[in-house]
């Protein structure tokens, strides 16, 4: 598998994880909004940073052209994290 095969798997694998992410910085954020309103702040800009992040991501795996999937018509995931 040459590098171009291996990020079409694998940057499926981070879009989703930093989406994930992205929703629970939201979800903080949001609980402190009305108390904490600094801390909310950086959270709310972790988010916008996750965000900008997340069109890289997605611009990088067309250039790659797009998602590696099996004979089947399946996503192939080499690997698997969870936290």
């Amino acid at each position: 598998m040459d590098i171009i095969e291996k990020l079409r798997v694998m940057l499926p694998h981070w879009i989703e994880h930093n989406r994930g992410h992205a929703g629970e910085f939201a979800q903080w954020a949001d609980q402190l909004d009305e108390t904490e309103g600094e801390l909310a702040d950086k959270l709310h800009r972790a988010v916008h940073s996750l965000e900008e992040a997340q069109h890289a991501l997605e611009e990088a795996l067309a250039l790659t052209g797009g998602p590696l999937t099996d004979e089947h018509g399946g996503d192939h995931h080499a690997h698997h994290h969870h936290h």
